[in-house]
């Protein structure tokens, strides 16, 4: 059974209170954010904002769901076309809801839909170099650390290095031509 579905507009009380309830727990991974950016109001916004982007092909945002309750979110995120064909993916799992690898079949499914679906050549994903949990999931689907990158993200408000992970299809033959 998947663990991951399209992100609705309904969503948004439910991720709100997730993101309330794990702001500290999420704080040293994430972007520093407005208190408003926790409010059901600000969720639907950024759910509207994602759902616009999946319109116009740019994204995928889906939510991550652990016997129907969501429990995180997953994203392909910056899909560029023509030569390239590549995306990036972030994801995240209240912290309760840790260890029971949904983010490894959360991953594992996006990965297929970038693959299968979408017909990308390449996944990107970036981690703090101490984000030893995400780096094993990435790990444990075959991405490859191919560098760091230094002052490449703005977390917790502060710009911070980044290891840079890659996972190319294992078919070319996928990729699609456009």
């Amino acid at each position: 059974m998947p663990v991951t579905r399209l992100l609705t507009l309904e969503d948004a009380p439910v991720l709100a209170r997730l993101l309330r309830d794990n702001r500290a727990f999420l704080e040293p991974w994430q972007p520093a954010r407005r208190d408003e950016y926790f409010t059901e109001r600000a969720q639907q916004q950024v759910a509207a904002k994602a759902l616009q982007d999946y319109d116009q092909q740019l994204s995928v945002p889906l939510v991550i769901q652990d016997a129907g309750r969501v429990a995180g979110t997953i994203t392909l995120q910056s899909i560029i076309r023509g030569s390239f064909q590549s995306c990036s993916v972030g994801y995240w799992i209240a912290e309760e809801e840790q260890g029971k690898g949904l983010a490894t079949t959360a991953l594992h499914e996006a990965v297929d839909l970038a693959f299968h679906e979408l017909r990308l050549h390449r996944i990107q994903a970036e981690t703090l170099p101490k984000n030893e949990r995400s780096q094993q999931v990435l790990n444990r689907l075959g991405f490859v650390a191919y560098g760091n990158a230094q002052n490449y993200l703005k977390i917790a408000g502060t710009w911070q290095d980044c290891t840079l992970y890659q996972l190319l299809t294992p078919d070319p033959a996928l990729v699609s031509p456009e």
